[in-house]
């Protein structure tokens, strides 16, 4: 089993973007070391606390301060940009990462229908995921479908895609495609277990993936203690509530509790289905439950934590108990 790693690039209260990124940097550094597999960034945008809005620019940051870890996009939402220049930013990036760049997929437009404006996004571009998808593996393959254009960079590179999603179409696009296929389960958890079902009964083998390959996304709270975890939920609870219900609006922890407790907070609470928490042993083995519910051949972890050290401690957490072996006694 590979463990993997989802980065937002989070803005804590009081900080500018950049402490986020050079958080991002001791992030990728600490996990290099431990040996996970890789780290995703993701596009969104006008979000207060995410700073991760242009994945190809914070990958070239990390990646020039890291060695090994394979970096890559988890997702770029393709309808919003041209494959032509998302070919030419991540064929930059494999040029610059020879072997650690990769590119995963998505068709949601990852803000809100205001911002979506501001970006240009052209009405229906989501209805042209799959032809946009073919013309991008086109570019990196240099097999263009648009005769006569290159990307350059990107012509050659063979840029590994992965689909993204969190419904039917994205598992059924990536088992048509013969791609690997990853599963945002660590926020929208629904539609796990019948899209993953899905793809892997329809997949037809490509000469790159000849068996399917699913990514399960899945939250990490953990601490040395139950207690500890637990308390570390609660103020994830809080955090995303504040964010997505309460709008940002300042309230005290009593109200802030009790928006929690209300059908609106339980909404938001219940997209982190997936979380392991506890110890370390609760941590292992809620994992091992979630990889096999999820016929899962990776684990992506989105860590929940809201102080740096304690996120380099989760990590620390996870790759003691599952791929570290242990210190001689």
């Amino acid at each position: 089993m590979k463990y993997s790693l989802i980065d937002f690039a989070t803005i804590y209260p009081g900080e500018r973007p950049r402490a986020a990124f050079e958080r991002s940097v001791r992030f990728a550094q600490h996990a290099e070391e431990l040996g996970f597999d890789r780290i995703w960034y993701a596009e969104h945008h006008n979000m207060s606390t995410i700073a991760s809005s242009q994945p190809a620019v914070l990958i070239a940051y990390v990646g020039s301060h890291t060695s090994s870890i394979s970096l890559g996009a988890g997702g770029v939402m393709l309808p919003n940009h041209a494959p032509l220049l998302v070919a030419e930013q991540f064929g930059t990036l494999a040029e610059m990462f020879p072997g650690r760049i990769e590119l995963g997929l998505g068709r949601a437009p990852g803000t809100d229908q205001q911002t979506l404006r501001a970006i240009r996004r052209i009405p229906g571009a989501a209805d042209r995921f799959p032809q946009d998808v073919e013309e991008l593996r086109g570019y990196f393959a240099d097999e263009p479908l648009l005769a006569g254009v290159h990307a350059m960079p990107g012509a050659g590179t063979n840029v590994p895609i992965i689909i993204l999603g969190s419904s039917l179409f994205g598992a059924t696009l990536a088992a048509q495609l013969g791609l690997p296929y990853a599963f945002a389960s660590h926020f929208a958890p629904t539609h796990l277990e019948e899209a993953v079902e899905t793809y892997r009964r329809t997949y037809q083998p490509s000469e790159q993936h000849p068996e399917p390959y699913v990514i399960a996304a899945v939250n990490v709270t953990a601490a040395q203690t139950t207690e500890a975890a637990q308390e570390k939920l609660q103020e994830v609870y809080r955090r995303r509530v504040h964010a997505m219900v309460a709008r940002g609006r300042d309230l005290t922890t009593k109200q802030l509790d009790q928006l929690v407790d209300s059908f609106a907070g339980h909404q938001v609470t219940q997209m982190l289905q997936y979380n392991a928490v506890g110890n370390p042993e609760e941590v292992s083995t809620y994992l091992d439950e979630f990889a096999k519910h999820a016929h899962a051949d990776e684990l992506m972890l989105s860590i929940q934590d809201d102080d740096e050290s304690s996120l380099l401690e989760s990590l620390d957490i996870v790759a003691q108990s599952k791929f570290q072996s242990p210190n001689p006694s």
